[in-house]
């Protein structure tokens, strides 16, 4: 997904993996087109504890002056609906990824049409 950061969103760049806060890493730290900071967290499956986890870090986050406002994207190959809501109730976007897609796989002998 750090190769592909246009996955997330339309004009995101990449400005680092793994971005350090004194809580944890960030899995990305992005821009968006207009400049913004995003912070995503990317899971295999979305569920609550990943928004919270995403809702912390977006706490600490914009309290750098040098970064905020920070966004949050949630990703994922699938999110729980549980997990949608309190992530729209906080104001973070979730992004449903096909990792395999990403990656290049071709998959299409897995499907029936």
């Amino acid at each position: 997904m750090a190769a592909s950061p246009a996955a997330l969103g339309d004009g995101f760049s990449l400005v680092r993996r793994e971005f350090p806060t004194a809580i944890g890493p960030v899995d990305l730290l992005c821009r968006d087109a207009s400049g913004a900071t995003v912070a995503v967290e990317v899971k295999r499956r979305g569920e609550i504890d990943g928004v919270e986890q995403l809702t912390r870090y977006l706490e600490l986050l914009n309290r750098d002056p040098l970064l905020a406002p920070v966004s949050g994207v949630f990703a994922a190959q699938e999110i729980k609906p549980q997990a949608r809501v309190l992530a729209a109730d906080r104001g973070i976007r979730c992004v449903v990824v096909d990792y395999d897609a990403l990656r290049g796989i071709d998959t299409s002998a897995e499907r029936l049409f």
